[in-house]
């Protein structure tokens, strides 16, 4: 079994894969280390004497800069590391990417809409356009469960608190993230729930649904119903026949938009599933596919990575738009930029943001940026694409959603059990995790701290995907979990 990894040549620390308790030494490479002090799984131990305001080195680049001297054996950690970022910054175009070489394509049994769309899931939901009628969104759904029948996967909705007393951004952002939904290929039926004097109601919303198939998607407006519930329910009666029409056929996985997301890293992350999540992204790629990475304050600090990566400079520019529109809306709010991971990133050994970004980005693999996606903006481009949505686990999973992705792949060192509109597959950095919680994880990467490759276990995680996306419930569609979330920013009236 590892006990440690020293993720790049040129690194100062390297990462405990087992707890290592002080006095242990170790052969690193060609250069023998005793630990100074007991060594939590997932935390950085120091490789050589690091000095005061020194760079710390880890995937070959700086997380931080050393508070005092550091000592070769020592633990390294928020107690004796800082941040070495600033605010917004200039950023030149050095490309460094190469496209991927294609491989095969391979099929999946998916769901092939009247508009020439693929799907993974074949599901009715109910959209409300207000939070006002949540309560009648979710007795519509329990009263039409009855209609779950034959190729319908399931019947759905979606409650949120927004629609109304919201203005600029807030409201747009509402309109767009309700439209995606409405027009996701995975809803086989649609019905939009409105109240009738919302900011956001139905005649609002319709132009940025834009064309739709009346078959599909039934409009309800409350205030013009003697019996809301009731009428709801026969609407959604209809969309159940039609929806029931579709059947399961292969459909070619580079139809495949995959979303991808982290949340509650540890210091495994990086190594495992993030890494494994990347080489996944780069196979799927290959074959033609699709993938959109998202949570933009946790690209800060791993952003040159990416952005040396776009194929052209105006992809270039959107990216550092992307990064700096970010920052500007964090100082308009008078927040810092470059805020410490949460408490649980921390316990878990990710000391900086640097260090959390370097990791998180290994989600993206090798390939280049083909696309950058303002938040509620449909994928247009076939490759890996960045989104503009906050690390939030919810806010951040549904963007994806609306974006286009059939299903999310979550990365998760500290285990979560909630779901986005769309299948979100629970993927474990370490294997105690998996083993503590296997009615939240789907998959787990911890396995790599035994043996194996991230390659190897890319491969398997695609097998997984275009399972899940032949109709496979992951965890949380078996515990019957649907949640979505909407990024606010401003001013509530």
């Amino acid at each position: 079994m590892r006990t440690f990894i020293k993720i790049h040549p040129e690194d100062s620390v390297a990462v405990a894969l087992t707890p290592l308790p002080a006095g242990t030494a170790l052969q690193v490479e060609e250069q023998s280390v005793t630990l100074l002090e007991d060594i939590p799984q997932g935390h950085k131990f120091a490789l050589t004497l690091i000095p005061a305001g020194g760079p710390v080195i880890k995937y070959g680049a700086p997380i931080g800069a050393a508070k005092a001297d550091i000592p070769a054996g020592s633990w390294v950690h928020t107690h004796n590391v800082k941040t070495g970022l600033g605010e917004v910054l200039d950023y030149a175009y050095e490309p460094d990417s190469a496209p991927l070489m294609p491989t095969d394509d391979v099929l999946f049994q998916g769901y092939r809409r009247e508009d020439g769309r693929a799907a993974v899931r074949n599901e009715i939901w109910i959209i409300p356009t207000v939070g006002c009628v949540n309560d009648v969104a979710r007795a519509i759904e329990q009263q039409a469960q009855r209609f779950r029948t034959g190729s319908i996967d399931g019947i759905f909705a979606f409650p949120h608190p927004y629609g109304c007393s919201q203005m600029g951004d807030d409201q747009e952002n509402t309109r767009k993230i309700l439209a995606g939904l409405i027009n996701h290929p995975n809803a086989g039926g649609v019905l939009v729930l409105g109240l009738g004097c919302e900011n956001s109601n139905i005649d609002e919303l319709k132009p940025y649904i834009g064309q739709w198939n009346e078959d599909r998607v039934k409009f309800l407006v409350c205030q013009e119903s003697d019996d809301e519930i009731a009428d709801g329910v026969a609407l959604v009666e209809q969309l159940a026949r039609y929806a029931g029409r579709f059947r399961r056929e292969g459909i070619s996985c580079g139809e495949l938009v995959i979303g991808m997301k982290c949340g509650g890293s540890d210091g495994l992350s990086g190594i495992t599933a993030n890494p494994t999540v990347g080489a996944f992204s780069d196979l799927l790629i290959s074959k033609g596919g699709t993938t959109i990475l998202t949570e933009v304050p946790e690209m800060f600090g791993a952003e040159t990575l990416l952005m040396d990566r776009c194929e052209n400079e105006r992809i270039f520019a959107d990216t550092v738009q992307l990064i700096n529109g970010f920052k500007d809306y964090f100082t308009r709010h008078g927040q810092t930029i470059y805020e410490n991971p949460s408490p649980g990133n921390k316990k878990g050994g990710i000391t900086t943001l640097e260090d959390k970004s370097l990791g998180c980005t290994q989600k993206s693999g090798s390939a280049p940026v083909t696309g950058v996606l303002a938040y509620g903006e449909c994928v247009q481009r076939q490759g890996l694409n960045l989104l503009s949505a906050p690390g939030n686990d919810l806010v951040a999973s549904t963007a994806l959603a609306a974006s286009g992705a059939h299903i999310v792949l979550f990365t998760t060192g500290r285990g979560t059990p909630f779901a986005c509109p769309v299948p979100t597959v629970k993927i474990a950095s370490n294997s105690a995790l998996a083993a503590k919680k296997r009615n939240w994880i789907d998959f787990d990467c911890g396995v790599l701290v035994e043996d194996g490759t991230v390659e190897e276990l890319g491969r398997r995680l695609f097998d997984f995907v275009l399972e899940t996306a032949s109709g496979k419930r992951v965890k949380a569609e078996e515990a019957g979990f649907h949640d979505m979330a909407i990024f606010k920013q401003g001013v509530t009236l």
